[in-house]
Order: C-alpha cells, then structure tokens, then sequence
C-alpha cells in the first residue's frame, strides 16, 4: 500500500540521504586507515612469503650440496671414523627438514603477530590462552616431544647412522633407518626394532672408531713359546700383505704376551686394530692361519677343559668323571728273550 502522506515521505527521504552522507564522510575520513592497514598488512605477507621461500631454497641448496660431496667420497676415513654416504645423506635430510620446518614457522608465527598487531587485536589473551594450551598439548604429548628432541639431538650430534651397529638398552643390532621420532635396528636373527628415541638413554655403537680383534693361542706347558710367536707374527704379516685383509687390519698383528699360565698350557693372547664392524672376521680367518701355521710347525693347540671318561660304579654302569685327560693305557713289556 502506497503511503499518501508526503510529509513521512519527505521525512524518510531525508533520513535516508542523511544517512548516506553519513557513510561517505564516515568513508571518507577512514579509507586512508585502511588503506595504509591493508597495504602494510599485504607487505608483511609478502615478505614473509619471499623470505620463507628464500630461506627454505637456501636450506635445501646447502643439503643438497652435503649430499654430492658425501657422494664423491663414499667411503673414506676421516679422523679415525668411517664415513658412509648413505648415513651422511640420511642424517642431512633429517637436519634439513627440521631446519625447515624451523624456519617456516618462525618466519610464518612472526608475520601473524604482526598482522594481528596492524589490525590493533590486543595480543595478551590470545598469547596467554596460546601459552595455556601449549602447556596442556605438551604435558598431554610429552612422549612425542621427548622422542622428537632426542631424535633432533641424536641426529646434531651423530650419534649413530645408518649402517652403524648399536646398543640401545632397549634392543640391538644394525641401523637400516634414522627418524625424528623412531630409530629402525634390524636384529642379528633378521628381525626389525622401532626403538622410541626418547627409550634410549645409552647407546654403545660398535662401527665408531675402531674395534680391536683379539684371539687366544693355547699351547702346551713344554711348547716352545719363542718359535710359536715368531709362527704367529709370521701368520700376522701375511695376513696384513693379502686382500682384503690388509685395509681391515689398522695396525699390525701384535703378539701382546702370556694371558695365562697353568701346570699344563698357557695362553697366547695376539691382537690388532682393525675397521670397525671387521674384528669378528679377522679373528675368524687369524684363527684359521694360526692353526694351519702351527700344526706345520709341530706346536699343537690344546684345550683346558676336562675330559670326560667313564669309570664303572659298584653297579657296573659307566659314570661321568672330570679328569685333565683321560690316562694313557700301560706300555706292553718286551717278552725275555729265549
């Protein structure tokens, strides 16, 4: 229905283009705010944008460089450490993505409190309700964040890699994988263990360094013990001059001296320094040269251990007795001649 009073129609007219002036002043007197809001706010987003991705690019360039020189020098020692390429490109991905998320979100957390402040948002509720619920995220997650900052402090400080052979407390065996979180050891038997890094508060690794190969030599109380070390320091040599032996064995074969003496052998300890993860091996194939060696040389190997003989009880039946060896039957007579 049409109103027919022109004066309430004159009245919301007027109302209307007060109104309207209104909105243009009110525009009028705020658009450079906004302006000059908006165009700081666009600045800071691009900076931020720019610098995340330089920062980022930066990061990925120098990994990637650790990578290739890894990769020139697969194997090689340096300062008494084996060095492999597949344990080096592993632990610099691993620094290089958390580098990255690092950075990410500083760059990214100071753009949003600097939004925020352009927009004149006070910022000490939203820090504290942030500082509240970080404390509760982080006592609700507190073995996440402990596996994750170990992880990051393994990897910093190179503790181990992959193709290192550990003791973690927890579990044993060889490195196939490093996380942040987990830490992936396959068994002697085959199998695989996720080690938790915030589990592992100790951990022995064997391929670090150097490992020592150390073998035992018993021989008889009447043996002579000067042939049967230069025969081991022989066997040594040539063990030291064949391949691959000779970039196993870091140092010569020694002859350190009488472990131990008895009424009826004593104990040759012979050792040497080798590459690490390789001491069971030189003791194998040093075992081996040492035995054939010696029986050449007419110096038998003996054994402590007692023998076992049977000697019948009252009733007949043979019964276990611990000798040093088993007696030797008496020597027949020769017949009086006639």
């Amino acid at each position: 229905m049409i109103s027919s009073d022109p004066t309430r129609d004159e009245t919301t007219l007027g109302e209307t283009q007060e109104r309207a002036v209104n909105a243009a002043d009110w525009i009028r007197e705020n658009w450079s705010v906004w302006l000059n809001a908006g165009l700081r706010i666009l600045l800071i987003i691009v900076i931020a944008t720019v610098l995340r991705y330089v920062v980022r690019r930066a990061i990925s360039r120098f990994i990637t460089r650790m990578n290739r020189t890894v990769q020139s020098v697969d194997h090689t020692v340096l300062g008494g450490m084996l060095v492999n390429a597949e344990r080096r490109r592993q632990r610099s991905e691993a620094i290089g993505s958390v580098l990255r998320s690092v950075a990410s979100f500083m760059i990214l957390g100071t753009a949003a409190l600097m939004v925020l402040g352009v927009l004149n948002i006070n910022l000490a509720p939203l820090l504290a309700s942030a500082g509240v619920a970080g404390v509760a995220l982080g006592f609700g997650a507190r073995n996440l964040v402990t596996d994750f900052l170990s992880g990051v402090f393994m990897i910093l400080e190179d503790q181990y890699g992959v193709g290192d052979v550990v003791d973690a407390g927890v579990a044993s065996g060889t490195v196939i994988e490093v996380g942040l979180r987990v830490t992936k050891l396959r068994g002697d038997n085959g199998e695989i263990w996720y080690v938790r890094n915030g589990e592992v508060k100790r951990i022995g690794n064997l391929s670090q360094g150097w490992a020592t190969a150390a073998v035992d030599v018993q021989v008889p109380y009447q043996a002579d013990l000067e042939r049967a070390r230069s025969t081991i320091e022989e066997c040594g040599v040539d063990l030291a001059k064949d391949e691959p032996w000779n970039e196993a064995l870091w140092e010569p074969v020694t002859v350190l001296g009488l472990d131990s003496v008895t009424l009826d052998t004593v104990v040759i300890r012979v050792a040497a320094k080798t590459m690490p993860g390789k001491a069971v091996d030189v003791e194998r194939e040093l075992r081996w040269r040492i035995k054939l060696a010696l029986d050449e040389a007419g110096i038998p190997i003996v054994d402590s251990q007692p023998v076992e003989v049977e000697t019948p009880d009252d009733s007949g039946v043979g019964s276990p007795s611990s000798l040093a060896a088993a007696p030797a039957p008496p020597a027949p007579s020769n017949p009086p001649a006639r």
